[in-house]
């Protein structure tokens, strides 16, 4: 049994732009530099940072484990704040991209009247950053976002997401989620629901049998001038990612 596709669930970071290499880390870098901290983190270290979910919850467990104690939380806020600037800082001068197909595939559910949602657990101001910068002709699509100040419990929790399907008020197995972690994986089947997997800059790294649950994953959405790859999953003759094939992967 193929159910029709009712809904798309896309998550932000590595899935509709590749903004935590280059995005997050340099603003943390940043955001160092100029509280005079001497720390400055390179792409491997980031990567590890990763496995924990959140801006701020990173930044506190980086600081707990080099200072031996956990970060006041007035010291953590102006850390954070110092980030959160510079981050929106970085998304403005158009340094961040969407990533390949993404703007294609938002539209064409969008004019197949599918209805469509941000998911993920990073803060609100970091969305609307994106939001007003490289997604700005893109945001109406959305029917509503779901942030990180929305839930208590942070993915791999599948909080974010149980929260969009009751907005949405559809069966699980008429939705899709987009993601590119194994976090944001975990918590999206958690939720029930069914995962494609975009695989971004700091996933591509991770062992592909950590995304076995996942409908399908791909290197990249595919557009006209990137042929995508299929990792795992059935095969896409069109190359890139399509309304059709995703409905493929709400089979039983």
């Amino acid at each position: 049994m193929t159910r029709c596709l009712s809904a798309l669930l896309w998550d932000v970071d590595g899935t509709l732009a590749e903004t935590e290499l280059e995005g997050h880390r340099r603003a943390f870098n940043r955001a160092f530099a100029s509280h005079d901290l001497p720390w400055r983190w390179d792409a491997t270290t980031y990567l590890k940072l990763l496995t924990i979910s959140g801006g701020r919850e990173r930044l506190a467990a980086f600081l707990t484990q080099a200072e031996g104690m956990a970060p006041l939380p007035a010291r953590l806020d102006a850390l954070v704040e110092a980030k959160q600037t510079h981050y929106a800082a970085l998304v403005a001068s158009g340094e961040l991209g969407l990533r390949p197909g993404v703007t294609r595939l938002i539209l064409e559910a969008r004019d197949a009247g599918i209805s469509q949602a941000i998911v993920t657990t990073s803060s609100r101001r970091a969305v609307e950053a994106l939001a007003s910068g490289v997604l700005a002709e893109l945001r109406q699509a959305f029917s509503f976002w779901i942030c990180g100040e929305d839930v208590t419990a942070k993915k791999p929790h599948p909080q974010a997401y149980r929260l969009a399907l009751a907005r949405l008020g559809c069966a699980a197995d008429a939705v899709l989620a987009v993601e590119d972690s194994v976090n944001g994986l975990a918590a999206a089947s958690a939720a029930g629901l069914r995962c494609l997997v975009s695989l971004s800059q700091a996933s591509a790294l991770e062992p592909l049998a950590q995304f076995a649950a996942a409908r399908a994953v791909v290197d990249s959405l595919g557009d006209s001038q990137r042929r995508l790859t299929v990792l795992h999953g059935p095969s896409c003759p069109a190359g890139q990612v399509s309304l059709e094939w995703l409905t493929t992967l709400l089979k039983r």
